[in-house]
């Protein structure tokens, strides 16, 4: 069921890795419309005033309240920055799927426990590592991001302490 409210474009001023974006506030009055009983974060699909979305993350900001972040893309489709209204109509985006790449489930699928160690994180969090694997721009970079990601599976670290603890081997 799609829901329909009106808001305005907040910014962060600072608050820590959050720092400068800019969002709509979902109050959990409206996140629970969307999608009951789910405090973790999920994904949306619907509109943004004419703009169509689809799959963009409502990141939880504890209390049951939510924030649906808007990158420079999205305001500049929207000709939007912090302080204007905005209309949206959401919902909560069922068909959201994210593809597995075949390298990194054959590298994680080597080693007892690590493809299910990956798959017990949220699709959110597959999606960090997807990402990341998948923008690498020369096959070198790539192959050193697969070890570091089975490498990680097998330290059952996510994401942030997967990049964090590679930093300082340098």
């Amino acid at each position: 069921m799609k829901i329909n409210f009106n808001a305005e474009i907040e910014r962060f001023d600072s608050n820590g890795e959050k720092t400068g974006w800019s969002y709509v506030f979902i109050p959990e009055v409206i996140a629970q419309q969307i999608k009951q009983d789910d405090k973790r974060g999920f994904r949306v699909r619907g509109q943004i005033d004419n703009l169509q979305i689809n799959g963009k993350s409502l990141i939880p900001m504890g209390g049951g309240d939510f924030i649906l972040p808007l990158d420079g893309k999205i305001r500049k489709q929207l000709k939007k920055e912090a302080g204007n209204p905005v209309s949206l109509s959401l919902e909560h985006d069922v068909d959201f799927k994210i593809e597995m790449p075949e390298d990194l489930e054959v590298c994680l699928a080597q080693e007892d426990g690590l493809l299910e160690h990956f798959l017990s994180y949220t699709k959110a969090h597959q999606n960090y590592f997807i990402v990341w694997l998948n923008t690498a721009k020369t096959e070198a970079t790539r192959t050193k991001r697969l070890i570091m990601i089975v490498d990680a599976m097998a330290k059952k670290q996510d994401f942030g302490l997967m990049l964090r603890s590679n930093r300082k081997e340098k």
